[in-house]
C-alpha cells in the first residue's frame, strides 16, 4: 500500500471539524491518523495551538511518531513542524494537568508522582483498597495489584473496583483510599485519570487554557476509551476542542475499566460530528477477513489475494495434557508456510494461561525472593529483559529504607527522567548480568541460586549506597530469606515451550491488540470458542475477534478436545476448517 486509498484520503481531507472514523481492523488506522494529523496541523497555518494525537499504548505512539518524522517535511520549516504532541493519554493528561496542576486538588505538598505497587509505604492499612466479593468476607487489594483498582463515574461520583479474575468487586473504601494516597501525591494510572478529572471541573482556568494550547485532538484506537477518559474528553469538548476519535468497536476489549466501544459508537451520532469508515482490510487474507466478517456482522473487502502458500483459518483439538505436541505442530506448520516465527504468536485471553505455556509460571519462593526469582525467570525463558529489569527495579527499591517518592517510575521511564540513567544502569547491569548480577535460573534454587543471590543482592546495594546515598533497609536477611524455595532449578530443562519454541512469542490477547502477526494460534476453551462464535456482542467475544483479526496469513484456533463435537459444525459454518482436513485452495 503505498497512496492512500479514496476512503483513507476522504478523512484525511475532511473539514476541521470533529470526526467519527469506525474503521476495521487492519485497515491502516495508523497510517491514516498520522496524514490527518499533517493535515490538520498545515491547515492551521500559522495558528499557536498545538494538534495532539493520542492513543493507548506506547508501540502505537512509537509507530505514530516514525511516521510523522517521514511525513512532516510536508509541513511550513519553523514552529509548525513542533506545534503536534503524540503520546498515549495518560501521558498526556500526565504531563498537562496532573504534575503541574494536581497537587492543588489532591492536597498534597510535592509533585504527584505515579506507583507501582512495590513502594514500601503502601504495606500501611491506611492505603489498603479492600475488595468486597458477593459473598465472603472483604480482603485487602495487594500493593502489587494496585493496577487492577479499577474508577469510573456513576454521574459525577467515583465508584471504585477491583478486577479478579474476570470480575469487578466493588471496592467499599475507594474514595477515602484515594485522598488518602493523594495527600502524599501518589497516584496510580487509574487514579491518574480520576485525579485529571477532578482538576478540570476544580480549576476551570486549567481547563480553558488547556483547550486553549490543543484545539484540535485526535484519538486513535478509540473503542479503548473508559469512563474516566470520556469524562476528559466531554470537558475538554464543552471547552471548546475539536475532538476526533478513529477506531474499531469490535475491538472494545477493557470492559472492566468502562471501555466497550459504546461511546465510540454513539459518538457519531452527535450534532457537528463528521462520520467516516474505513472499510478496506490490508492486513489478512480473504479467508481470515471472511471470518472476521461474519463474527462482526461487517461486510469489509480484502485488498490482499489468496497467496500460493499455505495460508488461512483452521481449528484443532488439542487435551490439557498434549498442549506441547501442538505448539510444535503449529511451530512446524509456520515454517513450512515460509512465514516468521518470529513475527507470529501464541495468544491467550488469560495472563496466567499465558505464563503457563510461555513456562513462566509464578516461581516459588516467597516475598521480595520470589520476585527475584520470577524475573530470572522472565529473563531466561522468555528473554523478557524490560519485565525481568521493571521487577528487579521494584524489589530493590523495597530493600532501601525510605526512598524517595516516585523513584521506581523514574527509574523505569529514562526518557522522562534522565537524571536517573546512572542507577538505572546499575539495576540494568545487574538484571542482565548472569555471572554478577542476577544468577541463571538453572542453578539449584535453594543451594546454588539463592546463595548467591544473596551475596549479589548485598554488593548491589552496596554500590548503591557507596554512588547515590541509598539507606540499607533493617533485616535484610529476613527480607531475603530462601523459605519455599524447591530443592531444584527455577528454570527445568523441559520447559513447555521454551527449548523448541523460544522463537514463536506468547502472549495474552491484550498484549497483541493493534499488531499484525503472521501467524496466530488462539489457545481458547469452550466458553471462549462458544463466545467468539456468537459474535461481538460480549467482551470475551470481542476478545476472540482481536486475536483473530492480528493474523495476516494463517490462523489456528486451539478447541478442547471434549468439546470439538458440539463446536465443530458451528465452526464450520462460520468458515474454519479443520487441520489436516483437505481443503480447496488453502494449501
Amino acid at each position: 500500500m503505498t497512496a492512500l486509498s479514496a476512503e483513507q484520503q476522504a478523512v484525511v481531507d475532511a473539514p476541521l471539524t470533529p470526526l467519527s472514523v469506525i474503521a476495521c481492523a487492519g485497515s491502516g488506522k495508523t497510517r491514516t491518523a498520522v496524514h490527518r494529523l499533517v493535515e490538520v496541523r498545515k491547515r492551521m497555518g500559522d495558528q499557536r495551538g498545538r494538534v495532539a494525537l493520542l492513543s493507548f499504548s506506547n508501540v502505537a505512539v512509537d509507530t505514530f511518531r516514525k511516521h510523522y518524522q517521514v511525513l512532516a517535511h510536508e509541513l511550513p520549516v519553523g514552529v509548525g513542524r513542533s506545534r503536534v504532541e503524540i503520546d498515549t493519554i495518560d501521558a498526556f493528561i500526565t504531563a498537562n494537568v496532573l504534575r503541574p496542576h494536581a497537587y492543588r486538588t489532591m492536597d498534597c505538598s510535592s509533585t504527584p508522582f505515579l506507583i507501582s505497587g512495590a513502594e514500601s509505604f503502601l504495606q500501611n492499612k491506611e492505603f489498603k483498597f479492600w475488595a468486597q466479593p458477593s459473598s465472603g468476607a472483604s480482603f485487602p487489594v495487594q500493593p502489587e495489584k494496585l493496577k487492577n483498582v479499577m474508577v469510573s463515574l456513576n454521574g459525577e461520583q467515583p465508584v471504585f473496583g477491583y478486577a479478579n479474575f474476570g470480575s469487578l468487586l466493588p471496592v467499599t473504601n475507594g474514595s477515602a483510599v484515594a485522598n488518602r494516597l493523594g495527600k502524599i501525591g501518589a497516584y496510580t494510572h487509574a487514579l491518574g485519570q480520576y485525579w485529571t478529572y477532578q482538576v478540570l471541573r476544580a480549576q476551570p482556568k486549567i481547563l480553558s487554557a488547556l483547550a486553549h494550547r490543543y484545539p484540535h485532538i485526535l484519538v486513535d484506537e478509540s473503542q479503548d476509551i473508559g469512563s474516566l477518559h470520556q469524562a476528559i474528553l466531554e470537558l475538554l469538548a464543552g471547552a471548546g476542542v475539536q475532538i476526533s476519535m478513529i477506531g474499531d468497536p469490535h475491538q472494545g476489549i477493557y470492559e472492566f475499566a468502562g471501555a466497550d466501544g459504546v461511546f465510540l459508537t454513539e459518538y457519531r451520532e452527535r450534532a457537528g460530528v463528521a462520520e467516516y469508515p474505513l472499510t478496506r482490510n490490508y492486513r489478512s487474507v480473504p479467508a481470515i477477513l471472511t471470518i472476521a466478517n461474519t463474527l462482526s456482522a461487517r461486510t469489509d473487502t480484502a485488498e490482499r489475494a489468496s497467496p500460493e502458500t499455505h495460508h488461512g483459518a483452521f481449528f484443532i483439538a488439542y487435551r490439557t495434557d498434549e498442549r506441547q505436541q501442538l505448539i510444535n505442530a503449529f511451530r512446524a506448520t509456520v515454517v513450512a508456510a515460509d512465514l516468521e516465527p518470529e513475527n507470529s504468536a501464541i495468544l491467550c485471553r488469560s495472563r496466567p494461561l499465558a505464563d503457563e505455556l510461555a513456562g513462566v509460571d509464578a516461581p516459588l519462593g516467597q516475598g521480595l525472593v520470589k520476585g527475584f526469582a520470577r524475573a530470572a525467570v522472565l529473563r531466561d525463558k522468555r528473554q523478557d529483559y524490560l519485565a525481568s529489569f521493571k521487577t528487579v527495579a521494584g524489589c530493590v527499591l523495597a530493600l532501601l529504607e525510605n526512598p524517595p517518592q516516585g523513584l521506581l517510575t523514574k527509574i523505569t521511564q529514562p526518557a522522562r527522567y534522565p537524571e536517573m540513567r546512572a542507577l538505572r544502569r546499575e539495576i540494568w547491569n545487574f538484571t542482565r548480568n548472569t555471572t554478577t548480577g542476577l544468577p541463571q535460573s538453572d542453578l539449584v534454587a535453594d543451594t546454588q541460586w539463592h546463595p548467591q543471590l544473596l551475596v549479589r543482592v548485598k554488593e548491589l546495594l552496596d554500590r548503591l549506597h557507596a554512588k547515590f546515598g541509598f539507606t540499607v533497609a533493617d533485616k535484610l536477611g529476613h527480607k531475603l530469606a530462601k523459605k519455599s524455595l524447591p530443592n531444584a532449578p527455577l528454570m527445568a530443562a523441559d520447559d513447555l515451550v521454551v527449548q523448541q519454541n523460544s522463537q514463536i512469542r506468547v502472549d495474552t490477547v491484550h498484549q497483541a491488540k493493534g499488531e499484525s502477526l503472521d501467524a496466530v494460534l488462539y489457545m481458547a476453551t469452550k466458553e471462549h470458542v462458544q463466545a467468539l462464535l456468537a459474535g461481538t456482542s460480549s467482551e470475551v467475544g470481542r476478545i476472540g475477534y482481536v486475536a483473530i483479526t492480528r493474523a495476516k496469513n494463517l490462523l489456528w484456533l486451539g478447541v478442547p478436545a471434549n468439546s470439538l463435537k458440539e463446536l465443530k459444525p458451528a465452526l464450520l459454518a462460520a468458515g474454519f476448517h479443520e487441520v489436516g482436513a483437505a481443503v480447496t485452495n488453502q494449501a
